[in-house]
């Protein structure tokens, strides 16, 4: 679903991302964890298509991002680690402006939307502007409107900052729900009691390369993956 082929990005003579290789494929929830700096949301921003790159190749559902974006695009939804929403909309103009782009019938919209503000208590706030919403509220719209498409691939930065403990693990069904259904998630987060639980396969950055990835057995053996995530921090100093 998701393929990053020796990907580099460099600002200046900082090299952000250095020569990283990952593979997501259909049905799993991968982690990317690292420490602020690592080059996790630089990345991201490049699967996405909002971030140019020096070298390598991402291809999503066999497409690339760099020559075939608008087909890329169609297939994911990204949800950026502070989402900016147009606040002088309501709730329900935003996501219907979402559902429009995609081209998301209007029957299954509202069944969609229905469900998803549903499960996250947010249904009788969508006719208020976005602007007056609180941080968590906005978080939650954010990944209704990532929801409403029925995308094959979603794409987050760090999502259950500013989420309640109901809403995270209401995130944590609907992330499940759609890699059983075929989908797949490629999400960054420091919550390493949340990645251990949750993740199929882990990938771990450190200034921008890759020093261990595979599946959470793989990657943590019998200790805990905070204990090995600060091990190999240490090891690469």
């Amino acid at each position: 679903m998701l393929k990053i082929e020796h990907l580099t990005k460099k600002y200046g003579e900082k090299v952000a991302v250095d020569d990283l290789s990952l593979e997501i494929a259909n049905g799993e929830i991968y982690g990317f964890i690292g420490h602020n700096g690592a080059g996790k949301t630089t990345t991201m921003k490049a699967i996405v298509g909002i971030q140019g790159f020096d070298a390598g190749e991402i291809y999503i559902n066999g497409h690339s991002i760099k020559t075939e974006p608008l087909t890329c695009k169609k297939d994911f939804a990204y949800i950026p680690d502070n989402p900016d929403l147009y606040e002088y909309m309501t709730g329900i103009k935003y996501l219907n402006f979402i559902a429009n782009i995609f081209a998301v019938p209007a029957d299954v919209r509202q069944k969609r939307i229905k469900k998803y503000a549903d499960i996250f208590n947010l249904y009788g706030d969508l006719s208020q502007p976005i602007s007056s919403y609180s941080h968590g509220m906005k978080q939650k719209l954010a990944i209704i409107s990532a929801w409403i498409h029925d995308p094959k691939l979603i794409i987050m930065d760090e999502p259950f900052v500013g989420l309640d403990p109901k809403a995270a693990h209401d995130l944590k069904g609907m992330m499940r729900e759609l890699c059983d259904a075929g989908g797949a998630i490629f999400f960054s987060t420091h919550v390493l009691e949340v990645a251990e639980k949750l993740c199929d396969k882990i990938a771990i950055i450190k200034a921008g390369k890759l020093i261990k990835s595979g599946t959470m057995e793989e990657v943590k053996g019998d200790a805990s993956l905070e204990s090995v995530f600060l091990e190999l921090e240490e090891d690469k100093q």
